[in-house]
């Protein structure tokens, strides 16, 4: 079987038009008819459908397109592997970070730089739980989360920091020279936290019920920095991890750290169990070195 028809029939099936898939495959619309009658013609039966200018995919036809997928990623993985095989000075590594986990990951993208100036180093920002999808599906290789990771994706997950985590609130707030706060204290106190996809309120949801409760949600944002401005301004307690405490301006916000149990910013990387290139094995073992 011809992988470039193969190629071209799965775009055609995924666009659902031929003009569309040569536009994105950069060729002619009758180069990519050729080449799809070509793999019916190997196949012995129509893989296409055509009503006018719709098109669907016959029996055989979504058969070939999911197995086709697999091959096609198959060898995707099988290039990647032989690029591999030369050196570290080529490769290509693709990152998920949160913004803001992002935070701890400079003096680890400086050193990666300073040391593989060669490597093609892409960067994909997105929630922890978005990048733990990306690396499920081989979308990203790396990724950074928070644990404890999604059990249903089957990732490896390698724990790099952990920070308390502290109640954010407007001055005044806790009692005077109180330096921690009991976690079910905040059964009823007004929170505002990170939106559901972040990685951090998966995390506080399970510690939640793992102590009996609800949490009262008051507002939620993507923005950790906007969390801590409405914390300031009365509308409710922020959660966030230690490190964020010293970007904040100090005198009108109180923060005590949440005890009783004591809840923990882990911070991890996450990988499939699949092949894991040089370039991403340097990466590990920068992180490694740089975070200890």
């Amino acid at each position: 079987m011809d992988i470039r028809s193969l190629r071209y029939f799965i775009e055609t099936a995924r666009l659902a038009s031929f003009t569309g898939a040569a536009e994105a495959l950069h060729v002619t619309q009758s180069t990519i008819s050729k080449m799809v009658r070509q793999l019916e013609d190997e196949i012995g039966t129509p893989l296409l459908a055509r009503d006018g200018r719709k098109l669907t995919l016959t029996d055989t036809g979504a058969i070939v397109f999911a197995r086709g997928q697999e091959i096609l990623a198959t060898m995707k993985q099988l290039q990647r592997e032989v690029q591999d095989t030369r050196s570290l000075r080529r490769g290509r590594l693709v990152l998920g970070i949160p913004p803001m986990i992002n935070l701890l990951f400079t003096p680890v993208l400086k050193a990666f730089r300073e040391r593989h100036p060669e490597i093609a180093l892409e960067l994909v920002e997105d929630t922890g739980q978005a990048v733990e999808r990306l690396v499920a599906s081989g979308d990203v290789e790396v990724g950074m989360t928070v644990l404890p990771s999604d059990p249903a994706l089957d990732l490896e997950a390698e724990e790099i920091a952990s920070y308390p985590i502290w109640a954010l609130a407007a001055a005044g707030s806790f009692a005077a020279q109180r330096g921690t706060l009991p976690l079910k204290t905040l059964r009823d106190l007004p929170l505002v936290m990170l939106k559901d996809d972040f990685a951090l309120t998966r995390s506080l949801r399970q510690a939640f019920a793992a102590a009996g409760f609800e949490p009262k949600i008051a507002a939620q944002s993507g923005h950790w920095d906007w969390l801590a401005a409405m914390a300031g301004a009365g509308l409710g307690v922020a959660l966030l991890p230690e490190p964020f405490l010293g970007l904040l301006a100090t005198g009108r916000i109180d923060a005590v750290r949440i005890v009783e149990p004591e809840l923990r910013w882990r911070v991890a990387q996450v990988r499939h169990g699949r092949y894991l290139s040089h370039a991403a094995r340097a990466w590990l073992g920068i992180c490694r070195e740089v975070l200890g």
